[in-house]
């Protein structure tokens, strides 16, 4: 951690459980201008981590018999993905992106795809629903045809599972997440932000925007509604090793809808070039002579984390940073790697392989 902290990452935070011992570190600080420490229990903004609980909450649904994962959306949303498309795409292309639906996030920060931050600052406050947003995604031109071989990972999908959750719960997605899922799990320091603002001890998040902020600034007061059902959570890393502990060990869905989670598919992450292994909200990461591991990564504005459990449950990784998208282009155009990746794959190795891979995944 204090190697990340020198190579340029503010604070660096997390948890790591390996055969019922546990590790919880932190270097670096919180906020640079006062120079608070960073610590390990601060609460921390999750970014896509959210996904794998939207996963959960839809496939009680299916244990309950109320969803089919192969049932068209359309029968179910036919006013938000109307017409061949509804009739076309399935619950199960919406949890592991092979939907075609392209992400909207880039139309709702429209200033990004010109090189100026301004849209950042923009919808600071802004009040987003998820319909705008699901239209927007639905407008722009296809990533792919629905249940292509290959998906493309698409923010779209998991607001569209908030709005199938909604309409076959009768209660706002968020608040059947936080009481059916986070609350299941005994997770204490683990929600849905009702405002801007973060509840509790927490740090500053510093978002560079690949050079466009420089210095980085601080978004860690944000309205996260441009993110909802699929990157909005707040939580701890100790929250998010016991959540993904008693997910993989069967404890807050059944084997059975386990076993649909983990089949997974290769999706396109645009946003950083990656090809991963892709199930029901769940991301499959295999690490030679580590073993195969079990989670999800997220990227908020300034806020970074991984959250990793391996196969056997013996060996769990969660780890926050308080900086993003912190490579800048050379002059070519491209982003060489940073000294942060080297120092972050150093810190991944160490936690789930005892520092004896150089192979660990890069994540956020």
């Amino acid at each position: 951690m204090d190697a990340v902290h020198r190579a340029g990452v503010p604070g660096v935070y997390g948890e790591v459980r390996v055969a019922g011992r546990t590790w919880r570190g932190a270097s670096g600080v919180a906020d640079v201008t006062t120079g608070r420490p960073a610590g390990a229990d601060l609460r921390h903004r999750v970014g896509s981590v959210t996904k794998t609980f939207t996963a959960v909450a839809v496939m009680q649904q299916v244990e309950r018999g109320r969803i089919r994962l192969d049932e068209p959306i359309g029968d179910r949303l036919p006013d938000l993905v109307p017409g061949e498309r509804g009739r076309r795409i399935t619950v199960r292309m919406l949890l592991n992106h092979t939907s075609g639906l392209p992400d909207y996030v880039a139309y709702a920060f429209p200033s990004l795809q010109s090189g100026s931050p301004a849209s950042l600052d923009d919808n600071r406050f802004r009040r987003f629903r998820p319909a705008e947003l699901i239209a927007l995604g639905l407008a722009a031109p296809p990533a792919g045809e629905p249940g292509a071989p290959t998906g493309v990972y698409s923010n779209t999908n998991y607001l569209l599972l908030g709005e199938l959750l909604e309409r076959v719960t009768g209660t706002p997605a968020q608040e059947y997440i936080t009481r059916d899922v986070i609350r299941r799990a005994g997770l204490r320091h683990t929600g849905f932000p009702s405002g801007p603002d973060i509840e509790g001890p927490h740090s500053l998040m510093y978002e560079a925007a690949f050079g466009l902020l420089d210095p980085p600034r601080d978004y860690s007061v944000y309205d996260m509604s441009w993110a909802g059902t699929g990157a909005a959570m707040v939580s701890t890393m100790a929250d998010l090793n016991r959540f993904y502990g008693l997910l993989l060990d069967g404890r807050i869905v059944s084997r059975a809808s386990l076993e649909q989670m983990r089949r997974t598919v290769p999706v396109r992450r645009d946003f950083d070039g990656t090809t991963i292994q892709y199930g029901l909200g769940l991301h499959k990461v295999t690490v030679p002579g580590c073993g195969t591991f079990w989670g999800h990564d997220g990227s908020a504005w300034g806020a970074g984390t991984v959250s990793l459990t391996r196969a056997d449950g013996r060996r769990q990784m969660s780890v926050a940073v308080n900086l993003q998208r912190w490579s800048a282009p050379d002059p070519t155009g491209s982003r060489p790697p940073h000294p942060i990746d080297t120092a972050l794959n150093g810190l991944y190795d160490e936690a789930m392989c005892d520092g004896t891979n150089t192979a660990a995944p890069h994540g956020s």
